[in-house]
């Protein structure tokens, strides 16, 4: 977006203008935007044709790359798919009931391009989408000037299984996915990161479609014990603030030696990055970065579970006790083999993830974002009997007269010899 725009309004009432144009002038009102914002007056939709020129651009190492980070992907969600089933139980002699798991008809991807050209938004979203069996799966990316999709972006989307890609970023590709522009159906969840403009935008069309969740900027928190390497604690550190001045990291420890060492490392550390992502690692480290000092592993699990964090890191000692405590973060890094690089880019559990402490009640990005648990019953005429005689008489003390009716029907059918009692229970005020 702009800085002119931002600096006129703010970002919601610039979202919401630009939302209303696309609502009444359709494409059109999408290609003019892509035109003044993506700089991109090409085709909208990518062909096939395209798609396979990129992939030949693509060099073979990173071919390679991306598609172990889409098998290690597409194995996770495939076993997280695997745990949501169809199931039926008999609640009362009769009276069964149930419940299916239906994928939503159509997904919107929306992968970010700006700064970085993000290969692995594409894999996490799209792959996601696919194991949940949604039918129709498109996405979008910003196109650069000249260009288009980037060819690595494009050939991770093709290679995940997107059945559209629009040349299309920012407010005016989620609007498109959203209203079913440019021959695809509606939308009836839109998913994955972008700038705070995408993020409105989603935030905004809630209701009229469903989204993975309300996104602020990225924040890693690492917990370490005096067992920790400071060097590596210190580079997992810089390694989040990159992604910008809004981004906060925190180090929670109870060593203080190990804080110290970290806090001479870190402006080290970021003083080697290039310029771009030296300047970003700067600002979040200086304005935002905190170190907080605990007792104990309590103490410190207690400060975690405070401020649920998007991403936590624990560098310490007895990690099945961590695993066990920590009850508030998006994705979980347990030991220093590991780090949440590998998470947002290779590893396997989804790297679109609860930020600001939305992780105290909610996870991140999952199949089951994908898909409806929807339940149904079935009855004999025997259990409707109690079920009738219970709800008429609920519904009576509750004042709803009709629903009261719709059950003392079915007896009067059911049962026509017998007489009931479906009046309210008295002394219940």
């Amino acid at each position: 977006m702009p800085p002119a725009l931002a600096d006129q309004q703010d970002v919601r009432s610039v979202v919401e203008g630009i939302l209303a144009q696309i609502a009444a002038g359709g494409e059109a009102a999408a290609r003019r935007f892509t035109a003044d914002l993506d700089h991109w007056s090409g085709d909208i939709v990518v062909s096939q044709a395209t798609r396979d020129a990129a992939a030949a651009l693509v060099p073979e190492q990173l071919k390679a790359d991306i598609r172990f980070a889409h098998d290690n992907i597409r194995r996770f969600a495939e076993a997280q798919r695997a745990t949501v089933t169809d199931c039926a139980v008999e609640i009362l002699p009769g009276l069964i009931a149930g419940q299916r798991q239906i994928p939503v008809s159509a997904a919107g991807c929306y992968v970010p391009g700006g700064r970085y050209s993000h290969v692995a938004s594409a894999i996490m979203t799209i792959t996601t989408a696919k194991v949940a069996g949604v039918p129709h799966i498109a996405a979008c990316s910003p196109p650069r000037a000249g260009l288009g999709i980037p060819p690595a972006i494009l050939y991770a989307m093709d290679l995940c299984g997107a059945d559209v890609i629009l040349n299309m970023g920012g407010v005016q590709g989620v609007a498109a996915m959203a209203n079913g522009l440019f021959g695809l159906p509606k939308a009836d969840i839109l998913v994955g990161p972008g700038n705070q403009y995408v993020a409105e935008a989603k935030r905004i069309l809630y209701g009229q479609v469903g989204i993975d969740m309300f996104a602020g900027p990225t924040d890693s928190m690492v917990i370490a014990d005096a067992s920790a390497d400071a060097a590596m604690v210190a580079a997992d550190l810089v390694g989040q603030a990159e992604h910008g001045y809004n981004s906060p990291v925190w180090l929670v420890t109870s060593d203080r030696r190990l804080a110290e060492q970290v806090l001479e490392l870190v402006p080290r550390l970021i003083a080697t990055l290039p310029q771009l992502n030296r300047d970003s690692a700067d600002a979040a480290w200086n304005q935002l970065a905190e170190v907080i000092l605990c007792d104990n592993a309590e103490a410190m699990a207690e400060v975690a579970d405070h401020v649920a964090p998007e991403h936590l890191h624990v560098q310490a000692t007895n990690l099945d006790w961590w695993l066990n405590r920590l009850r508030a973060y998006g994705s979980l890094f347990l030991g220093e083999e590991t780090t949440v690089a590998f998470g947002d880019k290779t590893s396997g559990p989804n790297h679109v993830l609860p930020t600001s402490g939305a992780a105290r009640y909610t996870g991140g990005l999952s199949v089951h974002k994908f898909m409806k648990t929807v339940t149904w019953q079935r009855a004999t005429r025997g259990a409707a009997r109690p079920l009738a005689e219970a709800t008429a008489r609920i519904s009576r003390l509750e004042g709803m007269e009709g629903h009261a009716r719709s059950a003392d029907i079915r007896l009067a059918k059911f049962f026509p010899d017998e007489v009931f009692d479906l009046s309210a229970p008295t002394g219940t005020e």
